[in-house]
């Protein structure tokens, strides 16, 4: 096996800004793994809200490059249990491995990924577009410049109803409200009836992880379904929502790939969890990956590669909120010609 590791800076197509703060750019590192003529392709974004750094990414696998390299990959699952007590402290990189295994693995079979998990693309969910945080007018300008059947509105500011009423005059669209952490349990069960009635489906992860009270408040008060984005990053925290959430949002990166996050979502239906997943602003290699689980979940976010001013792979592309599957086998994702570093 032959591991090559690609750093990029993703530039976006306008700033991003959520509660937490702002970014026009996005630094990502892509693993690619090469054997018995096959090549599989895995991503993880250095995102500074975690912490994470290419180049600390890049030092911790090729510190592990032996080991990779020396590896047979029988099943993805089995490449996963290998590493995860390697990189249990770094699972933005185990993740990047783990899909790379996956996309491997499916191309060696000759079978797109989905159909190998024996599932139907066809009956995935939209996805939907996220609109960052801004003066009214420019998330207005975003709105219709735009148009999507369902939008992700991150929210976080003084003025909060007073957007959704603003962009609810320009589209019959379905919200979904993103605070990022950034209202109180007062707060968030105040403002859910009307979100509610401006129709929002949902509120993603309103209060601090640490505010384990008051989101068993508005558990039990809130008016709309709330879903942890924060509070659920590993395996054991599916346990830990049930009575507090009404779903989970499981980010690839943050639980370290496609094996635990499908352990995940198995784990939360066994809870009636309602289902998500969500992405990192990745390019099409780390969008690609998420579209393979979408048939198995209530809603997705893997609008990621469309904040881009441009991408640096093929795969699956996005129309109207739907996920146009690619020809190719495993994940259908691979690096545009003359982009890899």
């Amino acid at each position: 096996m032959k591991l090559r590791l690609h750093t990029f800076e993703l530039q976006l197509s306008s700033p991003f800004r959520i509660a937490h703060g702002a970014r026009t750019v996005q630094p990502t590192l892509v693993v690619e793994l090469e054997g018995e003529g096959f090549t599989g392709y895995g991503e993880a974004t250095a995102t500074s809200y975690y912490r994470k750094d290419v180049n600390a990414m890049v030092h911790t696998l090729e510190e592990l490059r032996p080991i990779i390299e020396d590896s047979i990959i029988d099943t993805p699952e089995a490449f996963w249990q290998k590493m995860y007590p390697l990189l249990q402290d770094h699972p933005f990189e185990l993740c990047a491995l783990d899909v790379a295994a996956h996309d491997w693995h499916a191309r060696r079979l000759k079978r797109p990924l989905y159909r190998h998990w024996g599932l139907d693309p066809a009956t995935a969910p939209l996805t939907n577009y996220t609109i960052g945080i801004g003066p009214i007018e420019e998330m207005v300008a975003k709105i219709k410049e735009k148009p999507w059947p369902v939008y992700k509105v991150k929210l976080g500011t003084d003025h909060d109803l007073d957007i959704i009423k603003a962009l609810r005059a320009e589209t019959s669209a379905k919200f979904r409200v993103d605070a990022n952490t950034a209202w109180t349990a007062e707060q968030t069960i105040a403002l859910a009836p009307a979100l509610k009635e401006l129709g929002v489906e949902f509120l993603e992860q309103p209060l601090k992880v640490t505010d384990r009270e008051g989101m068993k408040a508005v558990f039990e008060h809130s008016v709309l379904p709330i879903i942890a984005d924060e509070s659920c990053q590993l395996e054991a925290d599916v346990e830990t929502c049930q009575g507090h959430f009404h779903g989970i949002n499981i980010k690839l990166m943050k639980c370290g790939g496609l094996t635990p996050a499908r352990r995940m979502i198995a784990r939360a239906r066994e809870l009636d969890l309602q289902l998500m997943v969500g992405c990192m602003t990745e390019s099409t290699i780390g969008i690609s990956a998420i579209a393979h689980l979408a048939p198995l979940l209530d809603y997705v976010d893997m609008d990621g590669a469309l904040l881009l001013k441009s991408d640096i792979a093929t795969g699956v592309t996005i129309e109207a909120g739907r996920a146009i599957y690619a020809q190719e086998n495993g994940t259908g994702a691979s690096l545009l010609p003359n982009v890899a570093t």
